[in-house]
C-alpha cells in the first residue's frame, strides 16, 4: 500500500500590485471559483470530485492575503473546504507580507518573493501568524503540515516550524530549489525523512524521457505518466507519493475557460485512484505515522513515449490559450 498525499495550493493573486485593493473582488471569484461560460471550474469542483471518488485532499490554504483584505474572503475558502471534509494545511507567500495594513515584521520594504529570504526569528512570527489567520478563520485549531510559497525555503524553516509545533513539511522539491534550501545537499530527497525534528515530505519527482527532473504536478504530466509513475512507485515499495495542483490549475492561462486537458487529466486521476485503493491510500497528513527510509532511492522514471504524448498535449494546451 503506498501512500499518496494529493495536494492542492491554494491562493489568491491580483495578477500585479497595482490598484490591487480594487481588482482583489474579481481575481478572488476567478481564482477561488473559476468562473466560465461553461461553469466553475475552481476551487468548489476540485472539492466536489474528490469527494465524489471518495479521496482526500490536502489543501495547503495560503492566509496572509487575509492581512490585506481582511479575514472574510479567507473565511469563505476555509468553509468551502471544510464543507467537503478536506484537510486544511498551512501555505505562505511572503510577497504578501509588505502588504499587510499591519505591519507583520519591523523595517519590511519591497518584495522577498521566498521564506528562505528571511531570518529563523522572522520566519518563526510568520509562520505563526499564518497559522493564528486559519483559525481565526474558522480553520483547526493547530495545522499539521506546512508547504513554503514556490518551495523557497531552508533550513531555518524546517527549524521554525519546530518552534511552532508543526510536524509536517512539503517544502523540498528537487526539481526546484530543494538542492538550495541546505536539506540533503549531495543526496536528492525524493522519500521522506527528519530534519530538526520535523519530518520532510518531498515533491514526487521523475526523469522523464529526455532525462529532466519534473515533479508530479496536474499542469506538468500527462494522466499516463501520472498512472505509470504510481505503479512504479508501488512496485518499488515507495514510502509516500506527493502530488501538486493549485485551485486554478483547471483553467487556462487567461483564466476564461476550462483547460480541457487538464480537467481530463484530473477527472481520470481521481478515477483511478478510487478505484485502485487496494493499492494507493489517498491520505491527509492527519494522524499520519512517519516512516523514514534508510537511503534515499533515485527519483522515479518515465519512458519517452510518455514524454513525446504529454509534449503533444502541452502544445495544444498553449496553442488553444
Amino acid at each position: 500500500m503506498l501512500d499518496v498525499f494529493f495536494t492542492f495550493d491554494v491562493e489568491v493573486w491580483c495578477d500585479g500590485w497595482e490598484g490591487i485593493d480594487v481588482r482583489f473582488p474579481d481575481a478572488f471569484h476567478r481564482y477561488i471559483y473559476g468562473s466560465t461560460s461553461r461553469g466553475n471550474y475552481g476551487l468548489p469542483y476540485q472539492l466536489r470530485q474528490l469527494s465524489e471518488h471518495g479521496l482526500t485532499g490536502v489543501f495547503f490554504v495560503e492566509p496572509l492575503f487575509s492581512t490585506r483584505f481582511g479575514l472574510d474572503p479567507l473565511a469563505e475558502i476555509i468553509g468551502l473546504i471544510q464543507e467537503h471534509g478536506h484537510e486544511i494545511q498551512l501555505h505562505l507567500h511572503t510577497e504578501w507580507v509588505d502588504e499587510s495594513r499591519h505591519p507583520l515584521l519591523a523595517n519590511i520594504k519591497g518584495k522577498k518573493q521566498f521564506l528562505r529570504y528571511f531570518s529563523l526569528e522572522e520566519q518563526i512570527i510568520l509562520i505563526q501568524a499564518g497559522a493564528t489567520l486559519i483559525t481565526r478563520a474558522g480553520g483547526p485549531h493547530s495545522v499539521e503540515a506546512f508547504r513554503a510559497g514556490s518551495f523557497g525555503f531552508n533550513r531555518d524553516t524546517l527549524r521554525a516550524l519546530a518552534v511552532s509545533g508543526i510536524p509536517f513539511d512539503s517544502s523540498y522539491n528537487v526539481s526546484l530549489y530543494g538542492p538550495d534550501s541546505g536539506i540533503s545537499p549531495k543526496i536528492p530527497l525524493v522519500e521522506p525523512m527528519e530534519c530538526h525534528g520535523v519530518h520532510e515530505y518531498p515533491m514526487t519527482v521523475f526523469r522523464d524521457g529526455t532525462s529532466l527532473l519534473r515533479h508530479a504536478q496536474i499542469t506538468a504530466c500527462s494522466y499516463w505518466e501520472m498512472e505509470g509513475l504510481l505503479w512504479q512507485a508501488l512496485e518499488s515499495r515507495r514510502n509516500a507519493f506527493v502530488i501538486l495542483s493549485h485551485n486554478f490549475e483547471l483553467l487556462n492561462r487567461r483564466m476564461n475557460r476550462p483547460d480541457d486537458i487538464v480537467v481530463a487529466r484530473f477527472r481520470k486521476l481521481c478515477s483511478f485512484l478510487d478505484r485502485h485503493r487496494d493499492c494507493f491510500r489517498v491520505r491527509g497528513f492527519h494522524g499520519l505515522s512517519p516512516t523514514e527510509v534508510l537511503s534515499q532511492p533515485l527519483p522515479l522514471t518515465s519512458p519517452i513515449w510518455k514524454t513525446g504524448v504529454r509534449m503533444l498535449e502541452q502544445g495544444l494546451r498553449w496553442g488553444f490559450g
